[in-house]
């Protein structure tokens, strides 16, 4: 049986430098079906060795049960548990000394969805926000009416313009909400990409990454 605590029964994986002594921390989430490990590495690919990494771990390797584009109420509690589980990574990187405006929350498919749809939720300034294959969470009906500001937050949004997961035009509307929300959008459509990360996604993540440190 479902429940609002699902996911926070499993601990982030961490690595990269120690969170206590680091400037800079990336929280890693990953999509439908991945694990810690894989976004470890991915996030090994972005940071340099002074930057921590935390890397979230969903109840069996799904953060929520129907697509992201669902009625809202078809993937809770799951998606509420998920997004609790970003909010405690947050934290716990605030409370070891790193500022929120040097935290990057970064995610693929599922976890980009998740992420995008957090900073959404929670605007601040970030010290990025990163969706690779992924767009805001529900319908196309879902009131948009997000309080906060991202404050200037750079935003990378990089997908294929055929995934076949993630409609290109919902990238675009988060595109556009997440600018109207004060982030710093840089979108990239990829033409027949495939449900992938790309080189170009990882160097332009990496030079995002690098200006904070």
């Amino acid at each position: 049986m479902a429940n609002a605590s699902l996911h926070q029964a499993h601990r982030p994986l961490l690595g990269g430098a120690a969170l206590m002594s680091a400037k800079t921390a990336i929280i890693l989430v990953h999509g439908r079906g991945g694990d810690a490990e894989n976004m470890m590495n991915l996030g090994l690919a972005v940071a340099d060795d002074d930057i921590a990494l935390v890397a979230l771990r969903a109840a069996n390797n799904t953060w929520y049960p129907e697509r992201f584009m669902s009625p809202l109420t078809q993937n809770e509690p799951w998606l509420s548990s998920a997004l609790q589980a970003v909010s405690e990574a947050v934290d716990l990187v605030i409370a070891a000394g790193v500022k929120r405006e040097y935290i990057v929350l970064m995610g693929f498919s599922q976890g980009a969805c998740l992420s995008l749809e957090f900073a959404a939720r929670n605007a601040r300034r970030y010290g990025a926000v990163v969706g690779l294959s992924g767009g805001l969470i529900g319908p196309d009906d879902t009131p948009r009416d997000y309080a906060g500001s991202l404050a200037g937050t750079p935003v990378f949004l990089g997908c294929s313009d055929r995934d076949p997961h993630i409609p290109v035009q919902r990238v675009n509307e988060s595109a556009t909400i997440l600018s109207t929300l004060g982030g710093e959008v840089d979108t990239r459509i990829y033409g027949g990409m495939g449900h992938v990360i790309i080189d170009d996604e990882i160097n332009a993540v990496r030079a995002l990454v690098g200006k904070l440190v």
